[in-house]
């Protein structure tokens, strides 16, 4: 088949979506259309083709035997197509790289170590896109191309919060969370003092999750439950919708918190918070560094990477 009688390529996008996800609502979620725009997306590929590629079954898809057997080569041509964007874009250009993550990470673990890796890189350009929206590498670019929005950019490298991976991403664990309550220092001294955990129930618990609408499942909750303390009601207290409001507030002597000690190293290293009580609660999610293949070959990818890894493993004092 010669170049001029390929199928369209957002045709072809939406098939390799499809059989990936095995969904058409995933697959339009991915490509940022409708789902009735991926399936007739599907149904004119069918129809130049001259075959059937899914097999419409109740409440799910399976691939027919052509499918099966063609994904594997469009996934590594899209593989392809990509490294050969990326070295387009790369050429004659300075070293650069994108990395995306949340602003509580950008702010409280990234940009007080991003010096070390700067002196160390000095050839090597970096942007950072913080974002509350959890979005997976090189998927901006996407977004881009398909809303004519110049403002998205592609990341070569997301650090990512989540215990849930895409297939064919390039995984590595940055490091597990865990947080404990921290207070200011007055709130230990009292009155009332705060000396046990069952002393909580003086306290002002500030919650970080206030989004969160069932307060059983909370992390006051659950880490009342793991340390065996009773009599201290976890429903109450002050909500704010995110946990940097909460730490800042127990910074101000408002209540306890529940922080970890990465994302508080400022407060805690300047003496506005204390930890109450080590007894800590472990969180299901971790950070997560995310590579997609088109970035993963490239030096100042790899670089970063390392880099990351090298000052996730460098142990954390925590003061008491």
């Amino acid at each position: 088949m010669g170049f001029a009688r390929l199928p369209p390529l957002n045709a072809l996008r939406a098939f390799e979506a499809v059989a990936r996800h095995r969904s058409f609502r995933k697959a339009a979620e991915e490509l940022f259309v409708t789902p009735a725009a991926v399936t007739h997306q599907i149904k004119a590929l069918e129809k130049q083709l001259g075959l059937m590629l899914f097999e419409r079954l109740n409440r799910r898809i399976e691939l027919t035997d052509a499918a099966r057997a063609a994904l594997p080569l469009f996934q590594q041509g899209f593989e392809a197509l990509a490294d050969g964007v990326a070295g387009l874009r790369a050429y004659g250009q300075v070293p650069h790289l994108t990395v995306g993550a949340t602003p509580t990470f950008v702010s409280r673990w990234l940009m007080p170590r991003l010096q070390r890796f700067l002196s160390q890189h000095p050839g090597i350009d970096v942007r950072i896109v913080a974002s509350g929206q959890l979005i997976r590498a090189g998927q901006r670019a996407m977004r881009s191309e398909d809303s004519g929005d110049d403002g998205e950019l592609a990341t070569d490298i997301d650090i990512r919060f989540t215990n849930d991976h895409l297939p064919g991403e390039s995984v590595d664990l940055l490091f597990t969370v865990e947080i404990m309550p921290m207070c200011h220092p007055r709130l230990i001294e009292g009155p009332p003092p705060l000396r046990t955990p069952a002393d909580l129930r003086h306290q002002t618990l500030l919650h970080g999750d206030g989004h969160n609408a069932d307060r059983n499942q909370s992390a006051w909750a659950r880490w009342l439950r793991r340390a065996g303390v009773e009599g201290v009601d976890p429903r109450r207290g002050l909500r704010l919708d995110h946990s940097t409001h909460a730490l800042e507030a127990a910074a101000d002597g408002l209540g306890v918190t529940l922080a970890s000690p990465l994302l508080a190293a400022a407060e805690l290293s300047s003496g506005r918070v204390v930890v109450a009580f080590p007894q800590a609660l472990p969180l299901d999610n971790a950070y997560y560094i995310i590579t997609p293949g088109s970035a993963a070959a490239r030096p100042e990818v790899n670089a970063f990477r390392s880099w990351l890894l090298q000052e996730a493993a460098t142990p954390t004092v925590v003061p008491t």
